[in-house]
């Protein structure tokens, strides 16, 4: 068994399946010693086995899925390496995309009157906070459509200032070539497992 602790979030890894049910039934007696508890629908488990490896045949098929698991905005899976073998590998997990998509669509309409060059100034503050948390090994695809889903909103907005002056995407890509958002990049290697 290992135990991984990130703040007040946990994950228990279990060799057998029987170790970790037993040990799902002890655990809310053991933390209600101390008056906590566990959260019903977030304590969870989950078969997350790797896929079967066959030495010698290097074939990129994949077998049938083998579990996956959100934590901390991260859904992990199972992934070939480069090298073909089977890695945990990590990304974006699909609702705090969703989420924080959301939250752009939101500024942007609040802040379309703004100042474009005050609203792109903003932009580029929560994207490179977007890239900072966000920006592990193998998760470049998901910070690249994030970074495409909020030009797409932000030029949306700037469309609805008016009703004569409308940004064309002719007009946008002028703008963005003269004001670039920052491009995704990875700002944190994490050791493939």
């Amino acid at each position: 068994m290992a135990l991984y602790r990130y703040a007040d979030d946990i994950v228990m890894v279990c060799a057998l399946e029987r170790d970790a049910q037993r040990l799902l039934t002890v655990l809310p007696q053991r933390l209600g010693k101390y008056g906590l508890t566990l959260h019903p629908t977030k304590t969870q488990v989950t078969r997350f086995t790797r896929p079967p490896y066959h030495a010698h045949s290097r074939r990129h098929t994949q077998p049938t899925p083998a579990g996956t698991f959100d934590l901390l905005g991260f859904t992990h899976y199972w992934g070939r390496s480069r090298q073909g073998n089977w890695v945990v590998k990590r990304q974006t997990a699909t609702a705090r995309l969703s989420r924080a998509l959301t939250r752009i669509n939101a500024w942007c309409r609040d802040h379309r009157h703004a100042p474009v060059s005050w609203q792109h100034q903003q932009l580029v503050h929560k994207l490179r906070g977007h890239y900072a948390y966000y920006g592990i090994t193998g998760n470049l695809d998901a910070l690249r459509l994030f970074r495409l889903q909020v030009i797409r909103r932000w030029r949306k907005w700037l469309g609805r200032r008016s009703h004569r002056a409308r940004w064309r995407w002719e007009r946008f890509a002028r703008f963005l070539t003269r004001s670039p958002l920052p491009q995704a990049m990875m700002r944190h290697a994490t050791p493939v497992t």
